[in-house]
């Protein structure tokens, strides 16, 4: 077994290591389990070393390489992983880049670590819970956030918008490219375009589905204590969504600044954030 499995498996059992870690990352961060889990089971059906066919997306909650670098530049120094976070930069086009190809390669792995996917997640999702409540001036919904992860924050906010607005009206036109790319969400099997609405309801019962697939319902809340972060029993729910970032862009490794660490360094990092300390 390796160190990185010998650390994160203590106390937990290789059936049960994903959901102790979404639960840890909610703990820490504040963020709802019943949304973390639901969110990953859709995403990945729980499996952290999934691996989308059409894209680099890739672990618990399917992080493409580039919103994963950008997850871990703005996240990864609270968590131990600041030799990660010093080894991103980020070109002039908006492109996250690494110089040292084997260095990048370390980073993105660890999209295939539970606890540190699910803790990124988890800050993404408070991030992005600001973001859309500023733009809807509302409190924004599970649903709100999920339709963030599908359409990233600026397109949820403008679908978010018109759906408060004129929920009867088809969502289409509005998003053309999306709709080409998705027509079993934006039409129905008639060929009929759906509304904001319907849209937005679907989004809902999928999220719910995930977590009630994974018997959600039935689960006991080991640290449900006052002010843990974790649900004691209502099913609530807070965002979980990441950065979408559409462009990848090659950028030059003349524009990146590395100060590589030591392995043994990166391990040290990994395996205390793992713990919480």
């Amino acid at each position: 077994m390796s160190a990185f499995a010998d650390i994160t498996a203590t106390g937990a059992s290789a059936g049960n290591r994903v959901t102790n870690a979404i639960a840890m990352a909610s703990r820490r961060t504040g963020m709802d389990f019943a949304y973390l889990l639901g969110q990953a089971k859709i995403e990945s059906s729980l499996n952290p070393t999934a691996r989308a066919t059409t894209s680099s997306a890739t672990g618990l909650y399917q992080f493409v390489d580039q919103s994963w670098l950008a997850v871990i530049d703005q996240h990864g120094s609270e968590y131990g992983l600041g030799w990660a976070a010093d080894a991103i930069s980020r070109g002039s086009n908006g492109h996250y880049y690494v110089s040292d190809p084997e260095l990048r390669q370390q980073i993105l792995d660890l999209r295939k670590h539970p606890e540190t996917a699910s803790v990124m997640a988890a800050e993404h999702a408070a991030d992005n819970k600001a973001t859309l409540e500023q733009r809807l001036g509302r409190e924004a919904e599970p649903v709100d956030l999920y339709m963030a992860h599908f359409l990233g924050v600026g397109g949820a906010s403008k679908f978010l918008a018109m759906n408060d607005r004129a929920p009867d009206a088809s969502a289409a036109s509005m998003f053309p490219a999306a709709a080409r790319a998705n027509r079993s969400i934006f039409y129905d099997r008639q060929g009929n375009a759906r509304s904001f609405a319907e849209i937005r309801d679907r989004f809902a019962a999928k999220l719910q589905k995930g977590f009630d697939s994974v018997g959600g319902g039935d689960i006991q809340y080991a640290d449900a204590a006052p002010g843990s972060g974790l649900p004691s029993g209502a099913k609530t729910v807070q965002p979980a969504d990441y950065v979408r970032i559409e462009t990848q862009r090659l950028a030059t490794a003349a524009d990146v600044t590395v100060r590589p660490e030591p392995q043994t360094a990166r391990l040290a990092y990994l395996m205390l954030a793992t713990l919480g300390r």
